[in-house]
């Protein structure tokens, strides 16, 4: 199976998984009218409609460059990432203003917390089982958007935890009160997971450069590398799982064009070998000793 393919398969998982899910939590919800439940319930839509926007992001990044688009469609992943952080934020500040308003206006009423221990609990072992496949897919194939995906259900994992416990509280002690202050620590928890993936995409939208760790390997591979007095003008940023890098090789003025080519073949190689799914540009500049 292609790796397209592959983060295909993962997203459309992480759609069906979220919609049951909501489904879920929203009975359960409904049922109870605990706001702590139906806090996850939003937080899960939210999920759900992330794991929709990474479904069209990887099917877009995954299309050939073409005239319009000369290094391809990379992008679209960091554009996904970046809503799916917006969303994030918009369902954390929803939860923390119903909450509040239940706090303040003593909203808070009795309820049986039975259906929300059960359902908590199968949306955490889904969340882990699914959020723990979406890791592996987003590493093997460093894709952002699937990386985003998978920090969205393993953040649901926590809150859904904190609920269940908040739940079982509630049903032990009769302290409804509980339920808008669980529902207030869910939020605060989303919001943490929203900025995060806002600041990750927004570097690689900016075209910030490369970790430092991946330039020092390029820069290691090209000083090892002979014939060659050095390098400059490196430079360097990330298109969804796509790194390009550019590069000024210094030459021997008298080198032949052949050989300069040879070299830059080999550089090229050794770096896709380290790092993978990169596109490479070498200039080769004259360079004469002193």
């Amino acid at each position: 199976m292609g790796i397209e393919n592959i983060k295909t398969k993962a997203a459309n998982l992480s759609i069906i998984s979220n919609g049951l899910i909501i489904l879920f939590k929203l009975i359960a919800g409904i049922i109870t009218g605990s706001m702590c439940i139906i806090s996850e319930a939003i937080h899960s839509l939210s999920d759900f409609l992330a794991s929709v926007l990474t479904l069209f992001a990887v099917k877009r990044s995954s299309e050939p460059a073409d005239k319009d688009h000369p290094f391809g469609h990379g992008k679209y992943e960091d554009i996904s990432g970046f809503f799916e952080g917006v969303l994030i934020l918009l369902a954390s500040f929803y939860i923390i203003w119903e909450s509040c308003k239940k706090i303040i206006t003593h909203g808070t009423l009795e309820f049986n917390s039975t259906p929300g221990i059960v359902v908590m609990l199968i949306a955490i072992a889904a969340n882990l089982l699914v959020s723990s496949y979406l890791f592996a897919v987003a590493k093997k194939t460093d894709s952002v958007a699937l990386k985003a995906d998978a920090q969205h259900l393993s953040t649901d994992v926590y809150s859904s935890l904190g609920v269940l416990i908040g739940l079982i509280l509630i049903k032990i002690t009769g302290i409804t009160l509980l339920d808008p202050l669980i529902a207030i620590l869910v939020a605060l928890i989303i919001l943490k997971t929203g900025i995060s993936i806002i600041k990750e995409t927004l570097n690689d939208l900016l075209d910030r450069t490369l970790p430092d760790d991946d330039i020092k390997i390029i820069e290691n591979i090209i000083n090892d590398c002979k014939n060659i007095y050095g390098f400059k003008n490196l430079k360097s940023r990330k298109s969804g799982s796509t790194r390009d890098i550019d590069i000024t090789l210094l030459c021997e003025e008298s080198m032949p064009i052949k050989e300069c080519h040879e070299i830059c073949d080999i550089l090229e190689a050794k770096i896709q070998e380290v790092l993978p799914n990169t596109l490479i540009t070498i200039h080769c500049e004259p360079y004469k000793q002193d």
